[in-house]
């Protein structure tokens, strides 16, 4: 089942939390098969242009190493192909990278079938976790034969015994 990824931008001043939820963004984790075969054109057809430029550079300084030191173009066609792959399997990554840069905030992981299945699945929770008013419950005092206790406090009885009792020395 695919895994995708959501971050949101920053909020803009003055701008509703609500309308921020248009601007959230699905990354889908896995290959790409586009950024697989067309890497710098994929790179910029999703604005990683920092990503871009450092692919560039990469490439050319592995390009002329492997023409210095004599490669024969099978070589040569093979790294540029491991690179591909690379590419290819990192493009997620790559887009969280870029995205983290531009301060966009992570917020979480979703397992869905489709996109939209996510953003159903995210935007369900995200509306459950919203703070609602506290109203204040009366809470009975205690009485002397019941103290009153705590979830921290470990309980008395372990195991099937009715009441709690100490044991003989």
């Amino acid at each position: 089942m695919p895994v995708y990824t959501v971050h949101e931008p920053p909020l803009r001043k003055g701008a509703d939390e609500a309308a921020s939820a248009d601007r959230v963004m699905f990354v889908r984790d896995g290959f790409s098969f586009w950024a697989f075969l067309f890497g710098p054109v994929w790179m910029f057809w999703r604005g990683l242009w920092l990503v871009l430029l450092l692919y560039v550079v990469a490439t050319v300084a592995l390009q002329a190493g492997l023409w210095a030191i004599g490669a024969s173009g099978t070589v040569k066609f093979c790294v540029g192909l491991l690179v591909a792959l690379l590419i290819g399997f990192e493009a997620a990554s790559l887009r969280r990278w870029t995205l983290a840069r531009r301060n966009w905030i992570g917020h979480g992981v979703v397992v869905a079938d489709t996109e939209e299945m996510a953003e159903r699945r995210f935007f369900d929770a995200w509306v459950a976790r919203e703070p609602r008013p506290v109203t204040p419950v009366n809470v009975p005092a205690a009485t002397p034969a019941q103290p009153y206790r705590t979830a921290a406090d470990p309980p008395d009885v372990v195991g099937l015994f009715p009441e709690p009792q100490s044991r003989p020395r």
